[in-house]
């Protein structure tokens, strides 16, 4: 999941800090990790404190990064998938095993979360949690309110009904292009397990997909923060933080735009993003030196209130913006959490199932 104004660069942002002849001048790490998803101070500070230079490259989909994974010979030594995908790259065998030793600020993390990601990595031997959030709905309050009558959104029926999302195709809807998200909410939303992996229930959220494609201007799993931001959007199917970031953009444009951010009634899924090395990464000691200075409390909670998503280092709290933590729809509270679901990983049949459905959405056909 994920974004913010803190332009990374969607190529490669190269940090380097230029150290004394003869003193590890050579030491790096190479990152892969979702766009506008740090604080760039973050790899400024590594880098000054570790003399380590960071090559940051970014992605936008679980897609594109499998891909790279399962090719092999990526050259990244930190990635972050998804937790669901990671599970399959980890039997797939693209991780390795983290070494706890060289890891102390483990420490830190939050037992909430962790008891949830070893759904896809038993024991959390391969991966860490970085960000956690949910998938649910953004939209621009006063469009919707002149369209709909209403300016608060509490249900995915503004989306799966199709009467609903008629009335906002004119003003514009985005949603994920990812299947892993959008078609466990059309499950759930057709009263089905959002974790089904029978291909009748799948059809019939394809079904349900189907009858608002119509209305539906584009798949992106990026572009919509920044149309939401500017109003030329009414409504996104998108990941929490996102629709965040989009709202203090449009904040601090002061064009009247206000967005808003719903956790639908019905339910929504609650994912994990996870720090992991690949196999064959070629800088191991400088991976684990990398990721044991994100579980610093301070450094990772400047990511969180940078990026407005939660993470999974409970230590970090105290230096979380209070706004951001006391926020029910960034950290749930126990009424939120009961609505959210999490997600298995598809086996490599359903994948294909999945994979042809999802084509058959984005291009209408």
């Amino acid at each position: 999941m994920i974004r913010k104004a803190l332009w990374l660069s969607a190529t490669s942002v190269f940090l380097t800090l230029f150290t004394p002849a003869g003193h590890a001048a050579d030491r790096v790490v190479n990152v892969f990790n979702w766009s506008d998803y740090i604080d760039p101070t973050i790899i400024d500070d590594f880098t000054k404190k570790t003399g380590i230079k960071v090559v940051y490259d970014t992605f936008d989909s679980n897609e594109i990064l499998e891909t790279k994974l399962l090719a092999g010979g990526s050259g990244y030594d930190v990635v972050v998938p998804s937790g669901n995908f990671l599970a399959r790259q980890i039997q797939a065998g693209v991780f390795q095993k983290l070494d706890k030793s060289k890891l102390p600020n483990l420490s830190n993390m939050w037992d909430t979360v962790t008891e949830r990601t070893a759904k896809y990595d038993p024991g959390n031997e391969y991966s860490i949690n970085y960000m956690w959030g949910t998938v649910g709905i953004g939209y621009n309050i006063k469009k919707v309110k002149a369209a709909l009558g209403t300016d608060k959104i509490d249900s995915w029926d503004v989306f799966f009904n199709p009467e609903s999302l008629a009335k906002l195709k004119d003003c514009g809807v985005y949603v994920l292009d990812s299947p892993a998200d959008i078609i466990p909410a059309a499950l759930k939303y057709v009263g089905l397990d959002p974790n089904s992996t029978s291909p009748d229930d799948i059809a019939k959220a394809e079904e349900a997909l189907m009858k608002v494609r119509p209305f539906i201007r584009k798949f992106h799993s990026s572009e919509y923060i920044n149309a939401l931001a500017n109003g030329d959007i009414c409504l996104a199917v998108g990941w929490s933080g996102d629709v965040f970031q989009a709202r203090n953009r449009a904040n601090d444009a002061k064009q009247g735009v206000e967005i808003g951010y719903s956790v639908p009634k019905e339910g929504a899924q609650m994912w994990f993003d996870q720090m992991a090395i690949p196999a064959d990464a070629p800088h191991v000691a400088e991976a684990h030196e990398f990721l044991n200075y994100m579980m610093t409390p301070e450094v990772i909670a400047k990511s969180s209130n940078a990026v407005l998503y939660a993470n999974g280092n409970k230590a970090s709290q105290q230096f979380v913006d209070k706004a951001l933590l006391n926020d029910p729809a960034v950290y749930p509270d126990d009424a939120t959490l009961q609505k959210l679901y999490t997600v298995s990983p598809y086996d490599p049949k359903t994948q294909r199932v999945i994979t042809r459905t999802w084509t058959k959405i984005v291009t209408g056909q």
